[in-house]
């Protein structure tokens, strides 16, 4: 229980005095506890449900429809199933192209070819964030690779403990990512979901004693958040007309996973934006994963806790960097909630955020 109770938030990894790597200890734990020991059935349906959905993202749009209209029957089900159906959007993600085999070409000179990490839930949850991913890289000279056979880069099954079904889609990724590196090259991997990037960056340590683990490595040092290559290549002037309050929440695969704290702030304020942050910004707003699906009620607080602490600072619009904590906080939030790529997308020329009302001038 209290392996599962953990938030998995990786803040322990900032706050040891000692640099010890929690994140892998957890994630053994975790493997060693679905090996050994017999869950209540209802947690075995339960995990295995998500973990032969969620990385599927035919599946799980099938999922996102059941929830939608089960929703008003919600009271009868056991509060797990209610906490699913709560984070359902009421709407489904239009349908996107983003994730067929396809290159972008750079707009004017390229400076780098990306691969860009396609993944499960988030385009079936928001089509949007890949797309605007694609239009802020491209127009700063970045060739955009969608690989084919690439998809879901093995976290949630990760953390679910299931490691050797992890290892399959990191395997996949790896072979159609050196795929793409032998025939034109790949100066980076491309990551707009910082939960995902935070096990992608560690595959060479998931993927140890495999047949693929020296290439893993070479694909875990490729990962690059998007805002990572953003700031290595530098911003476009922005076309913004007026200042815009953005509220940053700060995930925590991307602040203690990955260690990137100042690049996002620093691109928004470059972009125009004036960025505000939370009290207590190091804390999780109850995302992680599957945990706010498995433990609702501790992701509940945690995300009450959040909001207020981002609507205190009355922001026009809340920024973040990863799809869970964006559903998570969006759940409930009177402020509209948008990927960082998106507002950088925005300020450099691409469209408005859609559900984002504010005027340009």
């Amino acid at each position: 229980e209290h392996l599962d109770r953990c938030l998995s938030c990786l803040s322990c990894m900032t706050t040891c005095p000692s640099s010890v790597h929690y994140m892998h200890l957890i994630d053994h734990a975790r493997a060693y506890v679905e090996q050994r020991y017999r869950r209540p059935l209802f947690d075995r349906l339960l995990r295995s449900m998500l973990a032969r959905t969620l990385p599927y993202p035919a599946r799980f749009r099938l999922m996102l429809q059941a929830a939608r209209l089960g929703r008003p029957f919600g009271f009868l089900l056991p509060k797990r199933l209610r906490a699913m159906l709560a984070l359902a959007p009421a709407r489904p993600a239009p349908p996107t192209t983003i994730e067929q085999p396809r290159v972008y070409p750079a707009e004017g000179q390229r400076l780098m070819r990306a691969a860009l990490l396609t993944g499960c839930v988030q385009p079936a949850i928001d089509s949007h964030i890949h797309e605007a991913t694609v239009r802020l890289l491209t127009r700063h000279g970045v060739e955009v690779v969608v690989a084919d056979s690439a998809g879901c880069c093995g976290a949630l099954s990760h953390h679910l403990g299931r490691t050797a079904e992890a290892r399959g889609f990191a395997a996949r990724n790896i072979e159609a990512w050196h795929r793409e590196a032998d025939q034109g090259g790949l100066d980076a991997v491309a990551i707009n979901t910082s939960g995902c990037g935070t096990v992608l960056k560690d595959y060479g340590h998931l993927m140890q004693g495999s047949p693929e683990a020296e290439g893993a490595a070479r694909i875990g040092a490729l990962a690059k958040d998007v805002t990572e290559i953003l700031a290595q290549i530098g911003l476009r002037p922005s076309v913004l007309q007026r200042e815009i309050r953005v509220a940053y929440h700060a995930a925590c695969s991307l602040q203690h996973g990955q260690k990137i704290t100042a690049a996002p702030k620093k691109l928004l304020k470059d972009a125009g934006f004036s960025v505000v942050e939370p009290r207590n910004p190091h804390l999780c707003c109850g995302s992680a994963g599957t945990y706010n699906l498995l433990q609702p009620e501790i992701a509940g607080q945690l995300q009450q806790r959040k909001i207020e602490s981002l609507e205190t600072l009355r922001p026009d619009v809340i920024a973040a960097g990863n799809i869970g904590c964006m559903t998570q906080i969006g759940a409930e939030a009177g402020t509209p909630v948008v990927h960082t790529a998106q507002l950088l997308d925005w300020a450099t020329g691409g469209p408005k955020p859609e559900g984002l009302d504010v005027a340009e001038e």
